[in-house]
């Protein structure tokens, strides 16, 4: 017998070295696929047995055409499948999604929604697909206020049917693969059907987060009964099946999208949603039957000779990355190194101030004005590039004066965005490639559970405020049918036209600073993408930052004999990426979360 040491990840962010804990897993020579088990992930192929190898060791996963990381062993080894059968990047996104949804139903799933960017090796083209929530027709400016005018605390907000929006999830596995898939589109739920049928062993990170939610997780009785069995959490290890869940699966491989947005599994959401005690919704039939998937030029910026392209509005995480970058390509943090307190003010800073441009600016462009173009402008960027002269971090920021083709003032808006959510990337065997972020908002969504599936609290992410305090009206209020905004930033980068990384992180509005990191890490650093995505995580976003504990001394002393306002905590970043070499393919996972990346 041989022995592999298996670094099995629980809630991580306390320092690289505190987010794991090590798990023994025995592999018989000659063992099948179905008789390698790791704790925590129940049977395991001996691909992902090796991937969880390779991130313990902090090795690059590798293939020689194709590739798949995402975050759990079974939704990669589901998408890994569809890749070896000859099916393409957008078959297995599904196949990985349908699984995740399952496995790890806190972060993504049906009742959520996702943005997806594609790279279409045909063609050339970077394609993205919107397939955020939208707001339910009889929503009001009021909703998350309370009776005197004032914003409803956020957890109260979150919890119930009040939160959730129209999924877009659903819609989206069907466009895409109407759009760029070729195997049978039923065949690709076959694995979460049998999985939620026969069940799945629930991981370290799951039974840690049901552990911890407690009450608000138990608040309803569908939800309740699912998370807490006989009254006790899931438990690490324990088998846990969905047959509710499995219906669904089997209605939308037989039916398609169209068996989710209407009929039975649609009035089960509305019923789910409308009837959620204390804080019922307003998501109607209506908002399920018109749901549309929204095709969006993508958002470009040129960094180190590199097209980075991602998810424009309502996501604010490529133009927001993006001029995180535009600000940087003037200094070289090749030079300064990783460790460089002046690397990390310069970083910090450029964080800054595009996280002020973002909470004035950027909302769903469907419904208010944008300066879309001019935010990204190379001029404009030189221009607050140039607050980031001297040796200390800046005293304030503010939002600058990006041009505009119209008129138009917003006010300032703090919306919350908290970590959960999860990100796929893959490339297939063709050159495609595919990133996509995917989620329900906070950690298990509303907590309103319908057809075997949680729903998300994407509604939280507009403002509860119409007005900011100076009266200017918030570009980022909840209107009927709006897409609230998202940090979200799936990424492709190109160079000469061609992909080269694939890259994306859940982690709410940190999402954006996880994603700037390890672009920087790769393109500047000469990171590997293992080392890329494991890298100590920095965020600075709206003054303090944000550090991991366990950074080098001479790296927080700096920064802060430089003024910065330290907050040290868990950054338990999520990301998942692909590197395309000339002598082939390297993959990484996050070793903060449980995810691999295995190729072929």
């Amino acid at each position: 017998m041989r022995q592999v040491l298996v670094l099995a990840l629980l809630l991580g962010g306390a320092g690289m070295a505190a987010a794991q804990q090590a798990t023994d897993a025995v592999i018989p020579e000659g063992a099948s696929g179905t008789e390698v088990t790791a704790r925590g992930f129940g049977p395991l192929t001996e691909a992902a047995q090796e991937a969880l190898a390779d991130k313990a060791a902090g090795r690059v996963a590798r293939g020689a055409d194709w590739m798949v990381s995402a975050a759990h062993p079974l939704a990669v080894e589901a998408g890994a499948r569809v890749l070896r059968e000859g099916g393409n990047a957008a078959d297995a996104m599904v196949a990985v999604q349908v699984v995740l949804g399952l496995v790890e139903p806190q972060s993504s799933g049906l009742g959520g929604g996702a943005f997806l960017v594609w790279y279409d090796a045909e063609t050339g083209e970077v394609t993205t697909l919107d397939g955020r929530e939208t707001a339910p027709l009889r929503a009001t400016p009021t909703l998350f206020q309370n009776d005197e005018g004032e914003p409803l605390a956020f957890m109260e907000a979150v919890v119930g049917g009040r939160s959730v929006g129209t999924p877009g999830t659903p819609r989206l596995l069907e466009v895409a693969h109407q759009k760029w898939g070729r195997a049978d589109w039923a065949s690709l739920f076959e694995e979460g059907i049998r999985l939620a049928d026969e069940g799945f062993s629930v991981s370290p990170r799951l039974a840690a987060l049901v552990a911890a939610e407690g009450d608000a997780l138990s608040r309803y009785p569908a939800t309740a009964d699912y998370f807490f069995p006989e009254g006790q959490p899931v438990a690490e290890g324990a088998t846990l099946t969905n047959p509710a869940y499995a219906d669904t699966l089997r209605a939308l491989a037989e039916g398609g999208a169209d068996a989710f947005y209407t009929g039975r599994i649609a009035q089960e959401i509305v019923d789910a949603v409308t009837g959620a005690e204390d804080n019922p919704g307003l998501l109607s039939l209506e908002d399920l039957a018109i749901y549309r998937v929204v095709e969006r030029p993508a958002i470009c910026v040129e960094y180190r000779a590199h097209d980075v392209c991602g998810m424009g509005p309502p996501s604010s995480g490529a133009l927001t990355v993006g001029q995180i970058l535009g600000m940087l390509s003037g200094h070289d943090l090749a030079g300064m190194g990783s460790d460089s307190p002046e690397a990390w003010r310069l970083i910090g800073d450029a964080s800054r101030l595009a996280f002020a441009d973002r909470g004035r600016y950027m909302a769903d462009s469907d419904f208010v004005p944008m300066p879309t173009e001019g935010l990204i402008d190379p001029a404009y960027l030189s221009e607050r590039a140039a607050l980031l002269a001297g040796d200390d971090s800046l005293p304030e920021v503010a939002p600058g004066n990006p041009g505009w083709s119209h008129a138009m003032l917003w006010g300032q808006d703090n919306a919350l965005e908290l970590p959960s959510t999860s990100h796929i990337s893959i490339v297939d065997g063709d050159g495609n490639a595919l990133s996509m972020t995917t989620t329900i908002e906070n950690g298990f969504g509303s907590r309103v559970m319908a057809a075997g599936f949680l729903l998300n609290n994407e509604l939280t992410d507009f403002s509860f405020e119409t007005h900011d305090a100076a009266g200017w009206p918030i570009a980022n209020a909840i209107a009927p049918g709006k897409r609230p905004r998202s940090s979200m930033a799936p990424t492709i980068v190109l160079r000469d036209g061609a992909p080269v990384m694939v890259i994306g992180s859940p982690g709410g509005s940190r999402i954006i600073g996880y994603v700037a990191r390890a672009i920087i890490a790769h393109l500047d650093w000469g990171m590997d993408i293992q080392q890329a995505v494991a890298a100590p995580n920095i965020v600075n976003r709206f003054g303090p930052m944000d550090v991991e504990p366990g950074l080098p001394a001479a790296l927080t002393e700096g920064l802060a004999a430089m003024g910065f306002e330290l907050n040290e905590t868990a950054l338990t970043s999520g990301l998942q990426g692909i590197v395309i070499t000339p002598e082939g393919l390297e993959g990484g996972a996050d070793p903060r979360r449980e995810g691999i990346a295995i190729g072929g």
